[in-house]
């Protein structure tokens, strides 16, 4: 069973790395900026963006990636336009095919990002794509800061399945 502890922790630690993703692209203030949004739970994910409308009034646009995307640079300039949104937030590079090419092109185009974009951009990542930005593209990924983590705390996901096998 999940102990109540437990689900506070994690509700506080989420509700702290919401209000640290806000400020960090507030601060951002019509430059491009890179921030890093690891969590590893899609549901979570989405629990996080409907919390982040609380604590930022910015206008976020959000772009999911398709999984035939081959660079990131092309699927934003083709999803946002002409437009220079007050941030924005992509999802769905877990689903992409060729993510290692996708990963490699954006670290080969990474001066485009800075030139053409005035605004915070968010990549939702999970543990896989992390390592892989790591690996594939060190110098785009040293622009982030320090990666967000919006992870359920490993014992309470434990307890979560075997509360789960007990039903």
């Amino acid at each position: 069973m999940i102990s109540l502890s437990n689900s506070e922790n994690g509700t506080a630690s989420s509700t702290a790395a919401t209000k640290r993703l806000a400020r960090a692209m507030m601060v951002s203030g019509g430059e491009f900026s890179l921030l890093l949004a690891c969590c590893n739970s899609f549901q979570r994910q989405q629990q996080v963006m409907n919390l982040l409308t609380e604590f930022s009034s910015a206008d976020i646009h959000e772009v999911s990636l398709s999984p035939a995307a081959d660079t990131l640079y092309t699927a934003i300039t083709t999803a946002i336009g002409t437009t220079q949104p007050e941030a924005l937030m992509i999802r769905g590079l877990e689903s992409v095919v060729a993510i290692n090419q996708l990963i490699i092109s954006t670290n080969i185009m990474r001066d485009e990002f800075r030139k053409q974009f005035r605004f915070p951009l968010v990549l939702w990542v999970n543990d896989e794509i992390l390592c892989k930005l790591v690996w594939l593209a060190p110098d785009f990924k040293d622009w982030a800061a320090s990666t967000i983590r919006f992870d359920v705390p490993q014992n309470q996901f434990v307890e979560s399945e075997q509360q789960a096998m007990r039903a």
